[in-house]
């Protein structure tokens, strides 16, 4: 099989006509199946449970999205047990085979690209670009995975013997539990579970029970694309429920998992311990939290570093692991930028509903909305207030656009991640000063710096301890294939999604040797 080389998707352009009309019709198209239940899908049967929940509008908190099935003990055991009888058949598959049906999920993403975008414009808030940006990376991961398999399916170099003939086989490793995010709701659940299924595995993928719509939509897309019952199952439910006894049950073989770190260390504590039965080491792939940082030099263009700054922080309400939650500027400029910041993001966050397209818009859901209401309080007891600080439109899970200065670095608003739009903003002494705070959090997922100065940025390229560094930009937006995407520390496992190593982290090496 061959493959086209892989390129990146281009993202939607929203000031043609033609694509917010488009987009505008998406809407109203998932506007009509609002409040629709949507079943569990175990070995292809689909069940209803006594037990629903509802995901609703961060938008327009009354508005029902979907209604869902919460999953029991029992529904863990048969997804478990559906899970393992598909695996045995498709791991047997060739990788050209899997890597046919995966690249068939990815053309009817394409072909759905508006509507399911649309989907996350109204179950989780985002803007239409963001939403966008987020089925663009998710048919990414799978044309890149795609490649990649034919590549680790193919022949593997290895150092001839005379009298040997060998080679090496990455085969797959059973059957995973997927716990994909919320903030991420697409890209993220495609690229973890597809990353799994092209290797041979077979999944059960739990969503966020703040997301599940979406993940229905892209079963649904699964189911189309004629993967054989039980390779693909979908589990809706509560996390101690369904998703810790996913984790501790001794048929799952790996966790794929992107959420907080709290969660994420109790899922890794959960699968390091051996349940009666169990037969190998649980393989844990962990994307967790971060508290990134952006380094300001005073060697700057200040408009242009406001302007990334913004979009960093406050891109997606500041729901991403990699939004900028910390700007630290020399003493030189850091008054100088704080009024561009502020001017910046006044011009360029533009609140309203996102249906509508505007590019800020709620936090995921009530408890979201308190917690970040409560940590702008403290952030008004350690530092200086200098924009936002309340509650938006009371339709909607709303919080504006929050900047906090003269915060210190050991303060509560530098440590802790808030997940929210809330930046904090702390003055330091030099670049090299401004060096030391940026690592000095438990965190180590994303960072950038702003300078001129070729030798402060050769500094930060060894000394910046963060799975992500970017030079003279923003924080956010790495792309598959060209920043591969995973942090140090407590952000997690270092898994670099969106990279060439990352099947490894769905396979195992087999090692074969024939005397001849």
């Amino acid at each position: 099989m061959q493959l086209k080389e892989f390129r990146n998707q281009e993202f939607i352009d929203f000031t043609r006509a033609e694509n917010r009309q488009r987009m505008e019709e998406a809407i109203a198209l998932v506007q009509s199946k609002m409040g629709r239940e949507y079943p569990i899908l175990i070995g292809g049967e689909r069940i209803k449970t006594e037990k629903k929940f509802e995901s609703l509008n961060p938008s327009q908190s009354e508005q029902v999205v979907g209604i869902f099935q919460s999953g029991t003990a029992d529904l863990v055991e048969r997804s478990l047990s559906a899970a393992g009888k598909a695996f045995h058949e498709w791991s047997r598959t060739s990788a050209e085979e899997r890597v046919e049906k995966v690249l068939k999920v990815s053309a009817k993403l394409q072909e759905r690209r508006f509507e399911m975008a649309a989907w996350m414009v109204v179950e989780v808030g985002k803007s239409w670009a963001e939403a966008d940006g987020d089925i663009a990376e998710a048919i990414d991961f799978i044309e890149f995975y795609a490649r990649e398999m034919l590549r680790l399916g193919g022949p593997q170099p290895l150092t001839p013997l005379a009298g040997e003939e060998n080679e090496l086989r990455y085969i797959p490793l059973g059957v995973g539990a997927i716990i994909p995010p919320w903030n991420f709701p697409m890209a993220i659940m495609t690229g973890m579970s597809m990353a799994s299924v092209v290797s041979g595995n077979s999944v059960i993928i739990k969503p966020s029970s703040d997301s599940p719509t979406v993940a229905a939509q892209f079963i649904e897309v699964c189911e189309e694309a004629g993967f054989p019952p039980g390779v693909v199952n979908f589990l809706s439910g509560s996390g101690p429920i369904v998703g810790e006894r996913l984790v501790v049950h001794p048929q799952t073989r790996f966790i794929a998992f992107t959420g907080s770190m709290e969660v994420g260390l109790h899922i890794n504590e959960l699968a390091a311990k051996t349940a009666p039965g169990q037969i190998w080491i649980k393989r844990v792939v962990a994307e967790m939290g971060g508290k990134d940082a952006i380094i300001v030099d005073d060697e700057v263009d200040l408009d242009e570093v406001a302007s990334g700054v913004a979009a960093s922080a406050f891109g997606f309400q500041g729901q991403k692991c990699s939004a900028c939650s910390r700007a630290i500027v020399v003493d030189s400029v850091y008054d100088e930028f704080l009024v561009k910041l502020k001017k910046r993001t006044a011009e360029s966050v533009i609140e309203g509903n996102v249906e509508q397209g505007a590019n800020f818009g709620p936090v995921i859901n009530a408890g979201a909305q308190k917690k970040t209401l409560e940590y702008i309080e403290i952030g008004k007891q350690e530092g200086r207030l200098i924009h936002g600080g309340e509650a938006g439109d009371p339709s909607g899970f709303n919080v504006r656009p929050t900047i906090v200065a003269d915060i210190a670095p050991e303060a509560r608003l530098s440590q802790e991640e808030i997940f929210g739009p809330v930046l904090a903003v702390t003055r330091a002494r030099d670049f090299n000063h401004a060096l030391e705070i940026a690592n000095g959090t438990i965190y180590g997922l994303t960072g950038a710096i702003y300078s001129n100065n070729r030798e402060k940025i050769e500094r930060a390229r060894h000394e910046f301890h963060v799975g992500n560094l970017y030079l003279n930009r923003k924080c956010t937006g790495a792309l598959v294939g060209v920043h591969p995407f995973g942090g140090f520390n407590m952000s997690g496992t270092d898994s670099k999604a969106g990279g060439r190593d990352y099947l490894l982290l769905f396979t195992q090496a087999k090692s074969i040797s024939r005397k001849v």
